[in-house]
């Protein structure tokens, strides 16, 4: 069964940037799509972007479009999420989530994937 483990969190000043990884451990890049998703303390968890793995199509929240870039690496099974101009809002535990069911739109609830990271905290100080 694959894991998904992720990296690259830590804490930056705003207007920064940080680059989040996600790799899948235990098997080939399975999943018909990878998402990131965040929770911040005392909120729900929000989706933040999405990569198909069949063509590569990427969608992205309102709140991070034009920030944030999420991108595939199918040689070293991992997705990346660059994140610039990073705002203190963006301070949250962003989760790595894959989903095996083929989708026309990326899922936005999390209730729609099927296997999830550990997450890693990112922290924005103004």
């Amino acid at each position: 069964q694959v894991q998904l483990i992720e990296s690259g969190g830590g804490l930056v000043q705003a207007g920064g940037s940080l680059r989040l990884s996600c790799a899948a451990v235990g098997q080939s890049f399975g999943p018909a799509g990878l998402a990131w998703f965040r929770q911040a303390p005392g909120k729900e968890r929000e989706f933040v972007a999405a990569i198909r793995r069949s063509d590569e199509t990427t969608d992205a929240a309102d709140s991070v479009k034009g920030r944030f870039t999420m991108a595939r690496d199918s040689a070293k099974n991992t997705v990346s999420l660059q994140m610039n101009s990073m705002k203190p809002e963006d301070t949250a535990v962003y989760y790595c989530a894959a989903v095996f069911l083929y989708y026309s739109v990326a899922p936005r609830s999390p209730n729609e994937y099927d296997i999830w990271g550990q997450g890693t905290q990112v922290t924005v100080t103004s």
